[in-house]
């Protein structure tokens, strides 16, 4: 995959009250994706961009667009991309 079709793929990081308490609880974070994105591809994208070791990914469609929890691993954390993004 290359970094312009990762880019596509990963839309924007979504934040609300409730995110921000994942981020700290859960080493979450949650993004709004592209709609025939797969678990796969979302979890190669954000390789790609942020260089980040994806554990899990949970989606879900809403109103706002299609959701991807992603959990990372215990070597990278979400708050520090929640940093780098801008959202913290």
């Amino acid at each position: 995959m290359r970094p312009d079709q990762a880019a596509s793929i990963i839309i924007r990081p979504y934040v609300t009250e409730n995110t921000f308490d994942r981020i700290e609880k859960e080493n979450k974070l949650v993004f709004i994706v592209s709609n025939d994105s797969t678990k796969n591809t979302i979890k190669q994208a954000l390789s790609i961009l942020y260089e980040v070791n994806v554990k899990a990914i949970n989606t879900a469609q809403t109103i706002q667009g299609k959701k991807a929890f992603v959990t990372f691993g215990d070597d990278s954390s979400a708050l520090d991309l929640a940093t780098k993004l801008g959202v913290m």
